[in-house]
């Protein structure tokens, strides 16, 4: 496991997060294929948080694509390196995840994220902001739909519905369990929207959620009980 410090110079106030998002987001890619579906290696990535502690720990599981057994994995603890914030998510788990992410002895090959790409109130969610600072393809799969809106996908298995914010089509909700809620794809980074989602369907053979986010999300709650295990008791912070 691998600890992890708050970079110098991150971003600490709301106003300082939204110009580092607004430099890093004219860098995403949209028009690459990305790597075909059920090849090379595929990557989740995922994070638990004990906001009493202060501590956030994060787990990158690389799958076989093919046959989605485990070929690697790796997790990182460190201090949670920004408040909560909706829309600016990313900047509380992007320095743990990417030294899980720098850990891990294989190359991760695309990355999947519990969360959002361009399905993001400012087109810049988790995934994006990952693919922008590794250069890997990214895709972000949520449980939510965050603000926008859809209209229910048909009830089989891989049936489709826009995800949309006013007329501009951010993602899809995607049926990957016939008559079962959709998840929520979209674009991160050097991936297009149906290559996401065919990447999506290998994922879930039995489940409605990628075998990469279920993987990495019992790594990185096994990871954060180890560390609290070893953590000292909480200390209160003061009252600014």
């Amino acid at each position: 496991m691998t600890t992890v410090e708050i970079p110098a110079g991150w971003p600490a106030t709301e106003e300082a997060a939204r110009a580092v998002q607004d430099g890093l987001r004219a860098r995403v890619v949209l028009g690459e294929p990305g790597p075909p579906p059920g090849t090379g290696h595929v990557t989740g990535v995922d994070v638990a948080y004990d906001d009493e502690r202060d501590l956030v720990a994060a787990a990158a599981v690389v799958l076989d694509a093919a046959s989605l057994e485990v070929v690697a994995e790796a997790t990182a603890v460190g201090r949670i390196s920004f408040p909560y914030v909706p829309g600016l998510l990313a900047f509380r788990e992007i320095p743990t995840v990417l030294a899980a992410l720098e850990a891990l002895p294989h190359p991760p090959g695309l990355v999947v994220c519990d969360g959002y790409g361009l399905a993001h109130p400012r087109r810049f969610g988790l995934a994006s902001h990952l693919g922008v600072l590794t250069g890997l393809p990214t895709v972000g799969v949520a449980k939510n739909p965050f603000t926008f809106t859809y209209d229910d996908p048909d009830a089989p298995r891989g049936s489709a519905a826009p995800l949309l914010a006013g007329d501009d089509e951010v993602g899809r909700a995607l049926r990957t369990r016939a008559g079962v809620k959709p998840v929520f794809v979209s674009v991160g980074h050097r991936v297009t929207l149906d290559g996401a989602c065919a990447h999506t369907l290998a994922l879930t053979p039995r489940f409605r959620l990628p075998e990469t986010t279920r993987r990495a999300d019992a790594l990185c709650r096994r990871a954060l009980r180890e560390a609290k295990d070893h953590a000292s008791p909480a200390v209160p912070r003061p009252v600014t």
